[in-house]
């Protein structure tokens, strides 16, 4: 019975150390090829997506932070010059000088307006700095009502506190409808076709 658990165990030890070799050289060598083969496939992939996909690119002077842009497949809420009123559609495809949409085929010179509020990254900036304002001074106002309670088993809110929550509460209100709403195709505001291609 020795023999046989003794023979077993140094079969077992010998395919493990196929499978799990001992020196740092072997681990490196198995190792190596791997870590290359992802990396390259990681960034064939990457720089696959980005040539392909072309997009309108709306664009505030110099300032690279506050660029927007609209990829196919996105709605574009647009106002041209012959239509007095905003319209929204569908890009298809972006081919130069023109915007194809779903219903409609577009200049960039046509067009005078885009609404920007859901692509504006300033907006959501906007809405953190809101929802932090108004955060803060209903936690300030509800903190102390509870304090008073847990302390002398009335409510009350001491003067101070009160104001100061009520002065955040009330910027938070009126920040609520500022937001970027339009880009205006004039002055140093620009709309352009950024097209990527392989070839």
């Amino acid at each position: 019975m020795k023999t046989k658990i003794g023979s077993s165990t140094k079969l077992l030890n010998m395919r493990l150390a196929l499978y799990f070799p001992k020196t740092k050289i072997q681990k490196k060598n198995r190792i190596l090829p791997v870590i290359l083969f992802l990396f390259l496939v990681l960034f064939g992939t990457k720089n696959a997506f980005a040539q392909s996909r072309d997009f309108l690119l709306l664009k505030r002077g110099a300032n690279q932070k506050s660029q927007i842009r609209f990829y196919p497949g996105e709605n574009i809420t647009y106002k041209s010059d012959k239509l007095g009123y905003f319209i929204t559609d569908k890009i298809v495809r972006l081919d130069q000088d023109f915007v194809f949409l779903s219903e409609n085929i577009l200049r960039i010179e046509n067009i005078m307006e885009i609404d920007i509020q859901d692509k504006d990254p300033r907006n959501r900036t906007l809405r953190n700095l809101n929802a932090l304002i108004l955060g803060a001074g209903v936690i300030l106002i509800s903190v102390e009502s509870i304090n008073s309670i847990y302390q002398t088993e009335n409510f009350s809110i001491d003067r101070g506190v009160g104001i100061t929550s009520a002065i955040l509460i009330g910027t938070g209100l009126a920040l609520l409808p500022l937001r970027y709403k339009t880009f205006k195709n004039e002055g140093r505001n620009k709309i352009q076709i950024i097209q990527m291609r392989m070839d």
